[in-house]
């Protein structure tokens, strides 16, 4: 396997198959590793490998801590019950056939497994549809970053042409006519009318509840000793070390919810995306994009904004190259708007059985294949 997707990355010209040097300072066995990194104690973990860039805000990874709700939006049982099925009804979209659930879907890792998701008409979109697992963590919504909160962000699928194409008010209508919600917005907000921002503090509050159980490395790094093999506890020092992973990949929740550009824009193409530019409008964000989560991430295939790689080797091995180097030419060289890789992005070093221990560690970020049975909809004759 490991030899298939090397040979791949050679002859696509992206990497040379010279054998790698390990540049690890670090020198720990990996039996130390294990006694430091499952002490409980975050004092005697080796020390990261930052850049400058990562330090502002740094916080180490680690179990998560428990979901927040906002102040104008607190949990309730009802609440969460009623976002349930709002996110399940396709009655929120025009053609009345699609639901949150199509691109969020929980037997593929609340994501579609995809590489872009099919919308109204079958119209495609040009990026990955994200997990939804613990996304009540994240601080900005959309690989853009451009909704601020949850609730912001439920909207958005909603209305766009190329996804459920509704505008807000007539979901609101078609979710008002079908009586039997009445019952269920009663228990849920104390009377029965049938409002926009109810809709959406509901279905934020049932994808709040949306929360990753203790994973193997969580376990691991608060006590259970032998929780990980010695390939996994390799993966995770390398992650913290030589790797890099963990300048954008921090905090307990895999993510440092900043805005990076990987040398992916493919700009002046037809595959272009300016990512964050295009919510900020500063020429400094072209094609930056934000960090995704990397829990559960190996029920999350494919991977990056557009979907492009399809396994977890895929995309250590392009970080292990050093990613694209984006060249401008011709009219590009003055252009301010030319995309400039972020400078964490460097050729690694890694060798062929340290990128499987990285993912190897990846997968430790699972807790379980997560299922749910779709909820039963209200009928409009009740």
């Amino acid at each position: 396997m490991k030899d298939r997707y090397l040979a791949f990355l050679a002859m696509a010209g992206i990497i040379s198959l010279l054998s790698y040097t390990s540049n690890d300072p670090t020198g720990y066995t990996v039996e130390e590793l294990r006694t430091l990194y499952s002490s409980g104690d975050q004092s005697k973990w080796p020390a990261p490998h930052l850049f400058d860039e990562a330090k502002e805000g740094f916080q180490d990874i680690g179990p998560l801590s428990e979901m927040n709700f906002p102040e104008d939006n607190p949990y309730s049982e009802d609440k969460m019950e009623l976002g349930k099925m709002l996110f399940f009804d396709p009655r929120l979209s025009k053609s009345g056939q699609i639901s949150c659930a199509n691109c969020h879907n929980p037997e593929i890792g609340w994501s579609d497994g995809s590489r872009v998701s099919f919308g109204h008409n079958r119209q495609t979109g040009t990026r990955n549809a994200p997990t939804l697992i613990n996304i009540g963590y994240a601080k900005t919504f959309f690989w853009d970053g451009r909704s601020a909160t949850l609730e912001e962000q439920v909207k958005a699928p909603i209305e766009n042409p190329v996804e459920m194409n509704l505008h807000m008010s007539m979901a609101t209508k078609n979710i008002k006519e079908i009586k039997g919600y009445k019952v269920f917005f009663v228990k849920a907000f104390g009377n029965g009318e049938v409002t926009e921002d109810k809709i959406t503090k509901a279905i934020a509050t049932f994808e709040r509840s949306l929360v990753s159980p203790p994973s193997k490395f969580d376990k691991f790094v608060t006590g259970e000793k032998d929780a990980l093999t010695d390939s996994e506890i390799n993966g995770l020092h390398l992650f913290r070390t030589k790797a890099n992973c963990i300048n954008c990949h921090n905090t307990p929740y895999f993510s440092d919810q900043k805005f990076h550009n990987l040398g992916l824009t493919y700009y002046g193409n037809k595959y272009e995306d300016l990512g964050r530019y295009m919510a900020t409008k500063k020429n400094e964000d072209v094609g930056k994009f934000k960090t995704p989560t990397l829990r559960e991430v190996s029920e999350n295939k494919p991977y990056m904004h557009n979907g492009l790689f399809p396994e977890l080797a895929n995309v250590v091995m392009m970080y292990n190259a050093g990613m694209v180097k984006e060249i401008p030419k011709g009219d590009q060289i003055n252009d301010p708007k030319f995309p400039h890789k972020s400078g964490m992005i460097e050729k690694l070093n890694l060798t062929d059985d340290e990128v499987f221990d990285i993912v190897a560690f990846l997968k430790t970020l699972n807790s379980y294949k997560y299922k749910m049975r779709p909820p039963e909809l209200p009928e409009s004759s009740l």
